[in-house]
């Protein structure tokens, strides 16, 4: 019953380290799923209310967090991050036993995600990077689209766990290249966002009705998830949601940096990466990615 169970991703005992905007929500889901779930945060009075919310236990380090886990998941917040939790007498590795499994949500490069797998594959652990699309309203409904990278086995394992909060999970390679996928992503949404910010000002400078204006053109050619989803929130100037665009700047550097390295030419991402510099300097840094079109608004 317990190889059933665990084939079919119910009732295994996890970990998961980092409960911000995305992992909190996601962790919750693995709860009410039926899931025995320990969590870990950097700051423990979050894992205090997380545990106050869904029930189950927090633990004081990832390590402890880890022991006895099936599948220890991560969504923090870097390179750095992610090695701390993963790395040293109390990282999360030296608590996992063999044939575990870890899944990383967070978004990093691929450089990293490599030099992890390969220190948990020397303690016999699997490992899956596992990046995510759809945002804080994504992690709270449970409609993630996850980027994978891992072998084929470690992915089988980890899919029934992340079905849980994915509107789609798809493997797109061996180790890497979930997070090459998400950088893709970040590289579209880069474009379309400052697109989108460039035509909703130019209605604003010729008198037309913003609203008006993404009913008619959504339904065309022109529509996205980022016009449907943010054009209210633009056209009224509020930002106080969503991914901030210090994040968004930390991936745009992280897709930037990788594609020097393998000879790939990102004009517009480099553009976009420095007007969001600019909303930096108008201190919009927590803002949302959307507010883009406040620049275009001096």
């Amino acid at each position: 019953m317990a190889e059933q169970d665990a084939a079919a991703g119910r009732g295994l005992r996890l970990a998961f380290l980092g409960l911000g905007v995305m992992g909190g929500p996601m962790a919750g889901h693995l709860a009410a799923a039926g899931h025995d779930v320990t969590v870990f945060n950097r700051t423990a009075s979050r894992a205090a209310d997380w545990v106050a919310r869904h029930g189950h236990r927090s633990a004081p380090t990832p390590r402890e967090a880890a022991a006895g886990a099936a599948v220890v998941l991560a969504c923090v917040g870097n390179d750095d991050d992610l090695r701390s939790v993963c790395l040293g007498e109390t990282g999360a590795f030296a608590g996992m036993a063999p044939g575990t499994l870890f899944v990383d949500h967070t978004t990093v490069s691929a450089r990293v995600t490599r030099e992890l797998a390969a220190l948990a594959a020397e303690r016999g652990i699997g490992y899956v990077d596992a990046p995510v699309s759809g945002g804080q309203a994504g992690a709270e409904k449970g409609q993630l689209s996850i980027m994978c990278g891992g072998s084929e086995e470690d992915f089988a394992r980890a899919a029934p766990v992340l079905a849980v909060y994915a509107r789609i999970c798809r493997r797109l390679g061996d180790v890497g290249a979930g997070q090459l996928a998400k950088m893709a992503n970040q590289i579209a949404i880069a474009g379309l966002v400052q697109g989108l910010s460039e035509a909703l000002a130019f209605a604003e400078k010729v008198g037309l009705d913003g609203r008006a204006l993404v009913e008619v053109i959504s339904q065309g050619a022109a529509g996205s998830w980022q016009m449907v989803n943010r054009h209210e929130s633009m056209l009224d100037g509020h930002f106080e949601h969503g991914f901030a665009v210090d994040w968004m700047r930390k991936d745009l550097g992280i897709c930037l940096a990788t594609a020097r390295e393998v000879g790939a030419t990102l004009p517009v991402t480099a553009l976009v990466d420095q007007f969001y510099a600019d909303v930096q300097a108008m201190g919009g840094g927590r803002w949302d990615t959307s507010s883009l079109i406040q620049r275009l608004r001096r």
